[in-house]
């Protein structure tokens, strides 16, 4: 083989970048489900549960219009470390936080500290890996940030019914903190000038606007599923929920990695309607959530259309823009992405407290399938090949 012609894909710098990126992403799944069920508990119900994912996702929103002049001024590593503190740090509070507004208030911090890792995470990735293997880096920092939601965004739900929600808020709040450890080895990227526009500019972007809607209608699908699924499902499934969203984490990692390397190998097949068309399908079928076989099957449908579309539209994102504008794509890709999730979690609470849940999952499914039509006869939707000029980031 040819080693000059196929340069290493994991790094040192990758090494350290997904280290730290595995430590933030547990801590956000781990209290993912945990929270709004926590919030349910106290007393604020259904409508309570999708607040506090809403706020969650609302200040991960505003953030990520920042990040990139945050890193254009401070670099990659000390930005993520303020991100990993404001992730870990506020989670020590939430079992002092009894009402609907401090509860609220600590998902609005944590917020923030969430929208600065992501943004940080994916662009470094892009950075650091070499151009013609940039969708299977990508896909691997999808395994990465992926496996907590197999692992941690189940196990939180167990560990709350065991050993009660306090212990869980500890553990969120120490695994984002251990990720402190990884950064400083890590790169800080390449000094350059503030950008004029940034995540503005990249938001008026047609070809940008285009993968990234297609996107966060799946992202609506998944925060319909993470939020909903646990307290939609019948009480005699409560652990069939668990083991629900353990596939639906599952699916979304595996398919976004298979995505990564099938679309380096063939950059001109479009995934990401086809996977908008799949999360679709599998939210509508959640109508049968009180059927174990049709819980599972929907969930997985949502995880794989989930997974493919993460991985379809970023990589067709970062081929479009030079390097000097990764920081601001990666922030209008996790902004489709939160604010997708967020809106499935607020926004579904509010129509299943007027249509019930099943018909809130039938109605979700089919506006997402509408959305897309709005998108389907678009030609921009494939990447093209990485230039053969550009070059990856240190190693």
């Amino acid at each position: 083989m040819d080693t000059a012609a196929t340069p290493a894909l994991v790094t040192r710098q990758l090494t350290l970048a997904f280290i730290a990126s595995f430590a933030a992403l547990t801590s956000f799944y781990l209290l993912l489900s945990v929270v709004p069920k926590y919030a349910a508990t106290a007393g604020a119900g259904g409508v309570g549960a999708g607040l506090a994912t809403g706020a969650l996702f609302f200040s991960t929103t505003l953030t990520e219009l920042a990040t990139p002049r945050l890193v254009a001024r401070r670099g990659y590593r000390g930005v993520f470390a303020a991100g990993l503190l404001l992730l870990g740090l506020p989670a020590f509070a939430f079992s002092a936080s009894t009402s609907m507004a401090s509860i609220a208030a600590v998902c609005a911090l944590r917020g923030i500290g969430l929208a600065i890792v992501v943004v940080v995470g994916s662009a470094l990735v892009a950075y650091l890996a070499p151009p013609e293997r940039r969708g299977e880096a990508l896909g691997l920092y999808g395994v990465v940030v992926g496996l907590p939601s197999i692992a941690a965004l189940p196990l939180g739900l167990w560990l709350a019914a065991r050993v009660g929600y306090g212990p869980v808020f500890v553990t969120g709040a120490l695994t984002a903190l251990a990720g402190l450890a990884a950064l400083p080895g890590l790169s800080d990227g390449e000094p350059r000038v503030e950008p004029a526009a940034g995540v503005m500019a990249a938001l008026k972007a047609p070809a940008l606007v285009l993968p990234s809607f297609a996107f966060l209608t799946t992202a609506v699908a998944a925060g319909v599923v993470v939020t909903f699924v646990p307290l939609a499902a019948p009480h005699a499934l409560e652990g069939l929920a668990a083991l629900a969203l353990l596939l639906f984490g599952a699916a979304s990692t595996l398919t976004r990695w298979w995505a990564g390397r099938y679309q380096d190998r063939h950059p001109r097949i479009d995934l990401l309607r086809p996977s908008v068309v799949l999360a679709g399908i599998g939210i509508a079928g959640l109508v049968l959530i009180d059927r174990p076989l049709a819980l599972l099957a929907t969930t997985t449908l949502v995880g794989a259309g989930f997974g493919v579309a993460q991985n379809a539209s970023i990589t067709l994102m970062f081929a479009l823009v030079p390097r000097t504008e990764y920081d601001s794509v990666s922030a209008v890709w996790n902004l489709a992405y939160d604010a997708g999730l967020g809106t499935g979690g607020a926004g579904f609470g509010l129509l299943a407290s007027r249509t019930g849940y099943p018909a809130g999952f039938v109605l979700t499914g089919a506006v997402m399938l509408v959305l897309l039509a709005g998108v389907w006869r678009s030609v921009h939707l494939v990447p093209r090949m990485p230039p053969a000029t550009e070059t990856a980031g240190p190693q």
